[in-house]
């Protein structure tokens, strides 16, 4: 008995001390977050970095942010969700259309062509957040943080254009599969290249246009080796920055919500930034005023008609979904079914 009462305050202390020892490792110690391309300078200097820079104290964590843009670390954007799945990082700015290669279920949210403005990129994201969300945490042990848009994905070309009709024949710089396919509608060669390759691409004519926002298009310098901008909009280019679930878990559930709700004011000012700063750009582009955040150039903007319009329509139901419901129900048979009650109930359309 005298060595049980010896033993009893011990047995308290000991589990006393795993009690502290589970809350101390509650918090992780380091957070690795992978940002953008650093070319991306109004996402990546006026949103992300400020951003992770003050995360830490803004949710009240003590948990350690270091934050590098993906060139930086020479990371390739298809990678994302393998490398977040694997442990590799912690947090990663993940270019959608890129990393659906692993899983064109998450390629539903921004299919050419569906949501040619951004109020109605709004709707079909809004629309498909939650069962993209539940895909990628059964498929990437990963966590949506934030879903926005680049803005308006627009044609740049080193040719003569006057219409969609004179990207027949042309070779087309594209990030996604269904941009592909529309690409190969149109008559055009489809040359799948990352960001930073397409300056030089386009110089050594490896590929004569290419498609991305008027914002990256800018900052990037690719009207130094394009001569023509053809501003109707393909897609909204969906990025999002997603965490990995082992990490994640690792914060207590008031950690969590003020985490979230963090996130969500940088999803709100990349939002704002799709919309202003990408119009800006534009004039930028064309040397119009006001061009207040690039650099100005004198590029041909081509006038867009409903003709062009009309075409882009076909060739979406003509191609883009049909394709796009063989590649994903291949590997999800309830894959266009999902789609046709989340983003088809949205835009009013429907993939047959």
């Amino acid at each position: 008995m005298k060595h049980l009462r010896k033993l009893i305050p011990l047995s308290v202390a000991a589990l006393g001390l795993t009690f502290m020892s589970t809350a101390s490792m509650a918090e992780p110690p380091l957070m690795r977050a992978i940002g953008n391309f650093s070319a991306n300078k109004a996402q990546v200097d006026g949103a992300e970095r400020p951003f992770f820079a003050e995360l830490a104290k803004n949710v009240g964590i003590k948990t350690n942010v270091q934050y590098n843009p993906m060139d930086v670390v020479n990371i390739k954007a298809p990678d994302a969700l393998r490398l977040l799945r694997s442990g590799a990082f912690d947090v990663m700015s993940v270019q959608i259309g890129m990393a659906s290669r692993d899983d064109p279920f998450f390629e539903g949210i921004d299919l050419i062509g569906v949501a040619p403005t951004l109020p109605e990129v709004r709707k079909v994201v809004d629309a498909y957040r939650e069962v993209f969300d539940k895909r990628l945490q059964e498929r990437f042990r990963a966590k949506v943080l934030t879903l926005w848009p680049f803005g308006a994905q627009v044609t740049f070309c080193n040719a003569d254009m006057k219409s969609l009709d004179d990207l027949r024949g042309q070779k087309v710089r594209v990030y996604t599969p269904t941009m592909a396919a529309l690409m190969s509608h149109l008559g055009a060669t489809p040359v799948t290249l990352q960001l930073n390759e397409v300056y030089p691409s386009l110089q050594r004519g490896v590929v004569t246009c290419g498609v991305t926002s008027p914002t990256t298009g800018n900052s990037a310098k690719w009207p130094e080796v394009a001569t023509h901008i053809l501003p109707m909009s393909l897609a909204g280019s969906i990025q999002g920055h997603f965490v990995s679930l082992d990490h994640w878990n690792k914060y207590t559930p008031e950690q969590q919500k003020k985490l979230e709700a963090e996130f969500r004011k940088l999803e709100e000012k990349l939002w704002g930034i799709a919309k202003t700063v990408n119009e800006d750009a534009m004039n930028c582009n064309t040397g119009k005023d006001p061009c207040t955040t690039g650099t100005k150039f004198n590029m041909t903007e081509v006038k867009v008609t409903e003709a062009d319009y009309a075409k882009l329509r076909e060739g979406v139901v003509k191609e883009v979904l049909p394709i796009w419901k063989k590649t994903c129900n291949a590997v999800d048979p309830k894959c266009s079914a999902t789609w046709n009650d989340t983003v088809g109930k949205a835009t009013g359309l429907k993939i047959d």
